[in-house]
């Protein structure tokens, strides 16, 4: 950012040149993200008061947003949070950054909860929380629900309990370090849901740089052909279902998604069904147990 910007409206043209010059997809767009992060205000804010003065530490604070936004570093993380489903996640390193499509699958899944009754609660078990954005999204979504949110990795459930506490569910979704197996094998639920590593080795090399740089490989990698870990889960969801119970989970789509609807199929599980995202990508997968 130069010395002579003395304005929002020129700070922001200036930052969108430097974002397209790098190639990024949406520049306008992600200038104003990170300005009215920096300001607090919303992004309609910025074409109304596009004439006020920036200010010396606004602007050396916005330059550097820029700066790691050109060099390719995600949105998301420059700016600490992602909504999801109305709720706002703070992001760490060592989760993924939710994604619009996920959404989808919270949707999916709601349908699958039973109702609460006098006596029992329904439970929902979600496997690989990472920030925890599918467990509290379901909480929040359904009051009735208990959720257990698991995590092989330590770091990744530090920043799920954050989120949990933020958004006060800590009394209804617990988020816990724990193996799909052996969470799974402990546990009995009304539904499993699960967005799994599940990237095909030989895609990593070829992602943006966004994801290829910045999102951890542990939670992208699923093996040569993806599956890996959905060959794990779904038997083990098999034997933690409760009679009527569900699986929902996302895979990278298409034939990755019929081959895991054939892996439910093949454990035993009933109605099993595939949904498109946004996109028109079939990639969620479902199935009920007798």
């Amino acid at each position: 950012m130069t010395a002579e910007i003395a304005t929002l409206g020129a700070a922001l043209a200036e930052a969108e040149g430097r974002l397209t010059a790098a190639g990024v997809r949406t520049p306008r767009v992600d200038a104003e993200w990170l300005l009215a992060g920096i300001l607090d205000v919303g992004r309609n804010a910025l074409a109304v008061n596009a004439m006020r003065p920036l200010g010396e530490m606004t602007a050396t604070r916005y330059a550097d947003a820029v700066r790691r936004r050109a060099q390719r570093e995600p949105l998301q993380r420059i700016l600490g949070w992602e909504d999801f489903r109305g709720l706002r996640f703070r992001l760490t390193p060592d989760v993924l950054v939710p994604r619009p499509e996920t959404e989808l699958l919270v949707e999916w899944a709601l349908g699958f909860l039973p109702e609460a009754s006098a006596s029992r609660r329904p439970r929902v078990i979600d496997v690989g929380t990472g920030s925890g954005c599918i467990a509290c999204a379901l909480a929040h979504e359904r009051p009735d629900v208990d959720v257990m949110a698991i995590d092989i990795l330590p770091a990744a459930v530090a920043t799920a309990r954050a989120n949990v506490e933020a958004l006060g569910l800590e009394r209804r979704v617990h988020a816990m370090v724990a193996d799909l197996a052996t969470a799974l094998r402990r546990a009995r639920a009304d539904l499993v849901v699960a967005n799994l590593p599940y990237l095909p080795t030989a895609w990593l090399a070829e992602l943006e740089p966004e994801v290829r740089a910045h999102e951890p490989r542990l939670a992208l990698a699923g093996g040569a052909d993806g599956l890996d870990l959905v060959r794990r889960l779904v038997p083990d969801a098999r034997r933690a279902l409760l009679s009527g119970g569900a699986l929902v989970l996302e895979t990278a789509g298409d034939a990755q998604a019929s081959a895991a609807a054939s892996l439910l199929a093949t454990e035993g599980f009933v109605d099993v069904a595939t949904r498109a995202d946004l996109a028109g990508i079939v990639r969620f997968v479902g199935g009920r147990v007798s």
